[in-house]
């Protein structure tokens, strides 16, 4: 397994486990944000679809599909960023924190993966690609 397959794993296992959690835990962790249960319903399906669609590409590795992940991670660390500061929905601190710490690991996934695309890109570089 490569460097690429071990990240796009670990981000399809994370996000389909996040996912799992947010539709199955959706009242509690509401709670715990203080807010309604619909964002959690919603980004749950959409993280568990997402997820799938990583675990076809841990065996495609397509460069475009690829980056255009790593393009969603980077856009979810960003708009997670722009919601703790400017906390439009009155998000709790312990739920700011919590999306802080999530933010953290989806950018370290980023870039892992974008580390295994670009070592992929030069092998294949390498092979007269």
């Amino acid at each position: 397994m490569n460097i690429l397959q071990h990240a796009l794993i670990t981000n399809a296992v994370f996000s389909g486990i996040s996912g799992m959690l947010m539709i199955l835990l959706q009242q509690p962790i509401a709670h715990l944000f203080g807010i309604n249960t619909t964002p959690f319903w919603v980004l749950g399906i959409l993280l568990i679809y997402f997820a799938g669609t990583i675990w076809y590409e841990i065996y495609k590795q397509r460069t475009f599909a690829i980056i255009w992940i790593i393009m969603q991670d980077a856009i979810w660390v960003i708009a997670s960023i722009l919601l703790i500061v400017f906390n439009p929905f009155q998000i709790t601190i312990q739920g700011n924190l919590i999306q802080g710490i999530i933010a953290m690991i989806v950018l370290c996934m980023a870039v892992y993966q974008f580390i295994g695309l670009r070592k992929m890109m030069l092998s294949e570089e390498g092979m007269g690609f």
